[in-house]
């Protein structure tokens, strides 16, 4: 089989700071981890790995999504999986209000 190649990094505050890039093992998968803490900061780690398992959890003050893909440089985003592009979106309502507010 043929090896992928991730981002890789390790409780970054920032996607931006996750842009290493990491040739993997044979049959290692990109992983995305990222624990959110509501209003604060994400901390996102990133890389291989043999025995991903996609996660959801909710805690009261955020959550942590691990996601996992099979394709060359397809954890590039901080996002992850269908289930956390809720908060991408709630990210990009807040901008746009943002915008709108202040352009009066």
């Amino acid at each position: 089989g043929s090896c992928l190649t991730c981002y890789s990094c390790t409780s970054q505050l920032s996607n931006s700071k996750c842009q290493t890039k990491m040739d993997c093992k044979e049959n290692e998968a990109c992983k995305t981890d990222v624990i959110r803490v509501i209003g604060l900061f994400s901390i996102i780690s990133k890389g291989c790995d043999s025995s991903c398992d996609p996660l959801y959890q909710d805690f009261s003050v955020g959550n942590r999504n691990i996601s996992c893909c099979s394709s060359d440089l397809c954890n590039v985003n901080a996002a992850g999986s269908v289930r956390s592009s809720y908060g991408m979106a709630a990210g990009m309502a807040a901008s746009v209000l943002w915008i709108f507010l202040n352009s009066r």
